[in-house]
């Protein structure tokens, strides 16, 4: 129950965090304060997780969510030295270990890399909390057919704001809507980490499919479809991304 708690603050506040015209200066430092505290909770209370790291056999799932959680690691170790790099106000002190001009520009790339690997990460531990739930089959193809729009969207709106761009230290500035409602900033940000997440969903069902005897097509043409989505709204939405 505690990882679950945990889990969700850590989720919320990554969406804060996201949304640096919501929070503004001051409160997006402290929400990155917060978020570093959690993840270091995080990690403490899955240390069975690393202590199993070189024991047992390792599956194609396995491999998968053991690059991705160090991946994920590095860019937030990464996106937290950064942060406090620049900071002007929750750790004054530690501003200017790094040049703050590369300070900048690395924070912006590695905080997007962040978001997507978090997304991903989620998406990759759905289908376990989903057999758990005990949801029929039937019902898994629809509930994944209503996320494959959901998503495809949500890489709509990830293409339209160039987030990648930033990933691929092509932009050294993040262009903000400050005129946007703050509650669609965050819903937005919900959509863009849907699309990661359910890729993330995917890739487990996939590796997972010989276990489960499932179809393995079915994971791969729905994120097919949601991918396919997301770009055709970006022909049909003309936006700067597209």
């Amino acid at each position: 129950m505690k990882k679950k708690i945990v889990d969700i603050i850590i989720t919320v506040l990554l969406l804060f965090l996201m949304a640096y015209q919501v929070t503004g200066e001051k409160l997006h430092e402290w929400i990155g304060i917060a978020m570093t505290v959690f993840l270091i909770a995080h990690h403490i209370l899955n240390r069975k997780w690393y202590s199993a790291l070189f024991k047992g056999r390792y599956t194609a799932y396995r491999i998968i969510t053991t690059v991705i959680n160090m991946q994920l690691l590095a860019s937030i170790a990464l996106t937290a030295f950064c942060g406090m790099s620049m900071s002007g106000y929750a750790v004054p002190f530690l501003y200017g270990m790094s040049p703050v001009s590369f300070a900048r520009q690395f924070h912006l790339a590695v905080s997007h890399w962040s978001f997507v690997l978090m997304g991903v990460h989620l998406g990759l531990h759905i289908p376990a909390m989903i057999t758990k739930l005990k949801i029929s089959d039937k019902k898994r193809m629809i509930l994944s057919g209503i996320f494959a729009v959901i998503a495809g969207y949500g890489l709509f709106l990830f293409r339209r704001d160039n987030l990648l761009d930033y990933m691929l230290f092509k932009n050294p500035f993040a262009f903000l809507d400050y005129e946007k409602a703050k509650v669609l900033v965050i819903a937005e940000n919900l959509l863009m980490l849907i699309f990661w997440a359910f890729i993330g969903t995917q890739i487990a069902d996939l590796c997972m499919s010989k276990v489960k005897k499932q179809n393995p097509w079915l994971p791969v043409m729905f994120a097919l479809a949601a991918i396919i989505l997301g770009l055709a709204l970006g022909q049909v939405i003309k936006s700067p991304g597209f």
